[in-house]
């Protein structure tokens, strides 16, 4: 990720440490609600057959999720050596097609135009000026396709709560595009039409890191005790959505 006005606020070797052990060769069971609100959005912007790309897409499984359940057409790229190793490894498990690349995204080798849907979970907030990295979704679209980035929602209840917890992986996050005047804000300007940011998303607890001051056994009890609710819950509560969207359509013509 390069520098410049776009500074990353991680570091490829911490990407690649994310990643320190394989995922099970399988699709994602959607039994967390992190997973849940994922595919819930994606629902409602996925076809059959249209030309998918996830950035950041390691370890694959969101990715090969949309090739198996809403049949697109999909490809990834990722920073991460290792977390794309873990991509094709899954992709070649379960027999899945696509064009999976290591690449930076603001240099990447994928031609301009190509794709119906570009998809990011988790991206843009680790810049400290993202606007770069948005345009770099926007220019991947064709004319009338869409971009969905989403972030996670550490602007209000659940960045107090990591204030608290974990002030170190929070120091990792651009806090300030986490309202939706901010995510708006970042759309490239005479490019893209329907610009909307709103919150998404069941209450969840995997968003959150309290392991620095919980012990595990407790910090566990308490995820799965609030996932179990949130899977239950019957509809979004703004203040409790887990993450932010920004979608926008890039336009047929630009002016």
């Amino acid at each position: 990720m390069s520098a410049g006005t776009h500074q990353a606020k991680t570091t490829k070797e911490y990407w690649g440490g994310i990643w320190h052990s394989a995922p099970r060769l399988r699709l994602p069971l959607g039994v967390d609600i992190g997973t849940r609100n994922l595919q819930r959005l994606l629902k409602a912007h996925v076809t059959p057959g249209m030309r998918f790309l996830e950035i950041g897409c390691a370890p694959g499984k969101m990715l090969a999720w949309v090739a198996c359940i809403l049949k697109a057409d999909v490809s990834g790229l990722d920073y991460s050596e290792r977390g794309l190793q873990f991509t094709r490894e899954l992709f070649d498990a379960l027999g899945i097609r696509g064009d999976l690349r290591c690449e930076n995204m603001l240099s990447t080798t994928f031609c301009p135009g190509s794709f119906s849907l570009v998809f990011s979970a988790g991206v843009i907030e680790h810049f400290d000026d993202p606007r770069e990295v948005v345009k770099s979704h926007v220019m991947l679209l064709r004319p009338g396709g869409t971009a969905v980035m989403t972030v996670p929602n550490l602007g209000g209840f659940y960045g107090r709560l990591q204030r608290m917890f974990d002030l170190q992986t929070l120091s990792l996050h651009n806090t300030s595009i986490m309202n939706p005047e901010a995510l708006r804000a970042l759309a490239p300007e005479g490019l893209v039409a329907d610009v909307r940011a709103y919150p998404f998303g069941r209450i969840s607890p995997w968003i959150l890191s309290f392991d620095d001051r919980w012990p595990r056994l407790l910090t566990r009890a308490t995820q799965h005790i609030v996932n179990a609710m949130a899977c239950v819950q019957p509809f979004d509560i703004s203040g409790l959505c887990p993450m932010l969207v920004l979608e926008m359509r890039r336009r047929r013509e630009t002016p």
